[in-house]
């Protein structure tokens, strides 16, 4: 093992890894567009690794090995897979002569290409951040087959910073691994992890060879409830950090467990001889005197600054918990409850932003001050007194400014009663809505945007700098809804939308039209891989002052005689995608912004619109990691939405829409949610979905998705048939629609008219042979 260098007293568990004006995004696109070449691409991202560094040394953290090493150029988890090997058979051709896998293997992992599907995809853990889950079977082949994390460490060093390698720990590697199409049924992952450590001891040696003092290893699942026998999961934590904890070189090791308690496998972990143990302290408990104790000889990196949201720290109070573990921990060090890969950068940058407002802030940069701050009042707290003072009066005068608390609002609320959560029975719903709708079997629609062109775009943005008159840009909008309206009359599609082209944001483009919201300008984080949002800033009482979707979706139903779908983002989501305040529980905001979308449901009806969709794709997002703690967050989520929607009439069809989740872990509140309804993801995931519909015998209205968008690969008709085949031999044809994964406003206009034409030749096909079958 390295010199015994001591933890940093302040440190962050990982940063953005962007770029503050997203440029990572833009130099990978460019390199997927062939417009730039790979030496390129890692010259932008050895500068932003490089910036982030000596951003952070400037902001503090100057300690060796106080710089978290996270950066990634699209997910944490493929690099895991890159770095040992875990390359599914199918994309055998991607390696190199010596088994190596180049960035184009590695993109290729993440986007698929004409003939391979990418990899699937899912949220990671209660985030809105989306990992790549590795295929692992009994035949993948464990092997060091990448040495970045090394080459980052060295350019680093090279420059001056010793910066902290990190890794997604083994454990959770696995835990989040499927088996691969080769593996037998009932394969666990898990069970290749003797093969899977010997590589870990190698990259460790690696790294200790480079000169790494700490080197962090991630374990997430550890806070989740595993479905896996309890001491199962105990013996296969307590074996990774034997082994590794034995390397004969090696660095220090941090293992950190953000998101939640620990909970049963801390006494696991601090028996075992890592040298430091991070714990979520801001989510979690503080762990009793006698587990504290149990870490003799570890550094306790206690997570007290909150990763995951952008208010201010209350820095009394985090400094009275340290104080307070200080008396059982000898050696503790400060850190984030997670990475702050989930905020965005820089509040200081948001000059559009009110003072106030931009008072009671703080993005990742601010949580490097933060965390150093608290350092400083672990060693003499009357040094920083006045920071800490400071952030109590500012979180004070939070509670009382205008806004927070609107009477009317709370009135409202508290007026609810059950039969404002509920809508006449599904059959008699049906029976009004197929006589409204008049709609063929397999009814085929969109999920609701298109493509956002550059022109659309420069649209928006010389309207934003008052280059065009407000007549001016809704005309180009116009133009576009009735472009995107003739492309799916002349696709053939039963249900059309308007192609949400006056949107910047799902959710962004409703918070600036509800009050109790405020945006930011480069409030960016990353979603997955190069796609970026801008999470939006709910901070007081909802209310919306006006109707918001209304003039768009009456111009584009002029434009059909087809029903034309009213689009609107769920409760849940707009809670899941924005920075949501946290003086009062979820559920409560939840209900204020439902009834702000139950006034614009009867306002999309009184204007004609039959077909309503509230999208809640963040849904499972938002689900507790602990079991315990999912039936109260169930009951608001999905009473959230029946508020939301309960005003429509029977006639009207509601929509909803659900993304990369496991759906099988809340089929129950998906049915509770009473939609008409609903599309779910299906395509990357090849179609599992429907076992579980099958199995829970879901009986309304469903959408497996037939057409994976966050691919530029375009499905074969044939591909798209066999997918809707699979659909229609485990569930009601009668029940059955047909349509994209999600939104198509990411993709390019080619690929998607290409795509779109594939989804309804193939549903006219699968059509023809039900009517035969019938027959």
């Amino acid at each position: 093992m390295t010199a015994q260098t001591p933890f940093p007293s302040a440190s962050l568990l990982g940063y953005p890894r962007i770029g503050r004006r997203r440029e990572l995004k833009k130099a990978v696109e460019a390199f997927w567009a062939g417009r730039t070449d790979a030496a390129a691409l890692e010259a932008t991202a050895r500068e932003i690794r490089l910036g982030t560094a000596r951003r952070l040394q400037d902001l503090g953290l100057t300690e060796p090995a106080a710089v978290p090493g996270t950066f990634s150029y699209y997910d944490q988890v493929l690099d895991v897979a890159a770095h040992v090997g875990a390359v599914p058979a199918r994309f055998g051709n991607l390696l190199d002569g010596e088994g190596r896998l180049g960035l184009d293997g590695y993109f290729t992992l993440a986007r698929g290409s004409k003939d391979q599907q990418p990899l699937e995809m899912t949220k990671w853990f209660d985030t809105n951040y989306h990992y790549l889950v590795p295929e692992i079977g009994p035949e993948t082949d464990f092997s060091l087959t990448s040495e970045r994390i090394v080459e980052e460490f060295s350019e680093a060093r090279s420059a001056g910073i010793e910066t902290r390698p990190y890794l997604v720990g083994p454990v959770t590697f696995l835990l989040l691994s499927k088996p691969s199409d080769e593996a037998p049924a009932g394969f666990e992952p898990l069970s290749r992890l003797e093969d899977l450590l010997p590589v870990y001891v190698e990259l460790l040696g690696k790294l200790a060879e480079a000169g790494a003092g700490w080197v962090q290893l991630d374990e997430p699942a550890l806070v989740v409830e595993q479905d896996l026998d309890a001491a199962a999961l105990q013996a296969a934590v307590e074996r990774s950090y034997q082994v590794l904890a034995a390397a004969g070189s090696r660095p220090r090791i941090l293992v950190s467990t953000p998101y939640g308690a620990l909970g049963d496998l801390l006494p696991t972990l601090a028996a075992s001889s890592i040298d430091a143990l991070h714990l979520d302290l801001f989510k979690g408990a503080v762990p009793s005197a006698d587990q504290l104790a149990a870490l003799e000889g570890k550094t306790l990196v206690a997570g007290v600054v909150d990763g995951h949201n952008i208010w201010r720290n209350d820095l009394q109070a985090s400094a009275n918990k340290l104080a307070e573990l200080r008396r059982s921990v000898p050696s503790l060090a400060v850190s984030t409850s997670t990475s702050t890969q989930h905020v965005p950068h820089d509040v200081d940058e948001e000059t559009k932003l009110s003072e106030q407002l931009r008072s009671w802030l703080a993005f990742a940069d601010q949580k490097a001050v933060e965390v150093a701050t608290l350092a400083k009042a672990l060693q003499d707290p009357a040094a920083v007194q006045a920071e800490l003072d400071k952030a109590s009066a500012v979180i004070a005068s939070r509670a009382s400014a205008a806004g927070v608390r609107r009477a009317e609002v709370r009135e409202r609320t508290a007026a609810l009663t059950a039969a404002d959560f509920a809508r006449e029975d599904f059959a008699v719903r049906q029976a009004a809505q197929d006589a409204a709708l008049a709609l063929p079997p397999l009814p085929t629609t969109t999920i609701g945007s298109f493509p956002q062109t550059s022109d659309v775009r420069l649209a928006r943005a010389r309207a934003n700098r008052g280059e065009l008159t407000a007549a001016q840009y809704e005309q180009l909008m116009k133009d576009e809804i009735k472009r995107v309206v003739d492309l799916q009359e002349e696709l053939g599609f039963d249900v059309l939308v308007h192609g949400e082209p006056e949107r910047n944001d799902m959710v962004q483009y409703f918070a600036e039209n509800l009050d109790g919201f405020d945006v930011t300008e480069h409030g960016w984080v990353q979603s997955y891989g190069s796609r970026c949002t801008r999470p939006s800033i709910l901070w007081g009482d909802v209310t919306r002052p006006a109707p918001i979707t209304v003039a768009w979706a009456e111009y584009a139903q002029s434009l059909t005689s087809k029903p034309l779908k009213g689009m609107l983002t769920g409760p849940v989501t707009i809670l899941a995608w924005s920075f949501v305040r946290d003086d009062q529980p979820l559920g409560e905001t939840a209900n204020q912004v439902a009834l702000a979308l139950r006034d614009e449901i009867a306002d999309l009806e009184a204007a004609g619109i039959k077909v309503i969709q509230v999208d809640e794709p963040a849904l499972r997002e938002l689900l507790p990691l602990r079991k315990a703690d999912q039936p109260a967050y169930l009951d608001w989520s999905v009473n959230s939405f029946r508020l939301a929607t309960a005003g429509a009439a029977s006639g009207t069809q509601i929509h909803t829409h659900l993304c990369y989740s496991e759906f099988g872990a809340i089929i129950d509140a998906i049915d509770g949610l009473d939609a008409d309804v609903t599309s779910i993801e299906a395509a990357r995931s090849r179609m599992e979905v429907v076992n579980d519909l099958e199995s829970h015998g879901f009986g309304r209205g469903v959408g497996p998705g037939v057409y994976d968008i966050h691919s530029p690969r375009v499905p074969a008709q044939r591909e798209v048939r066999e997918l809707l085949e699979t659909a229609v031999a485990h569930v009601p044809a009668r029940q059955l629609w047909v349509n994209p994964d999600c939104g198509l406003k990411t993709r390019g206009y080619e690929e998607t008219v290409e795509s779109l034409r594939n989804l309804v030749e193939a549903t006219k096909e699968v059509r023809a042979a039900l009517v035969a079958d019938a027959r």
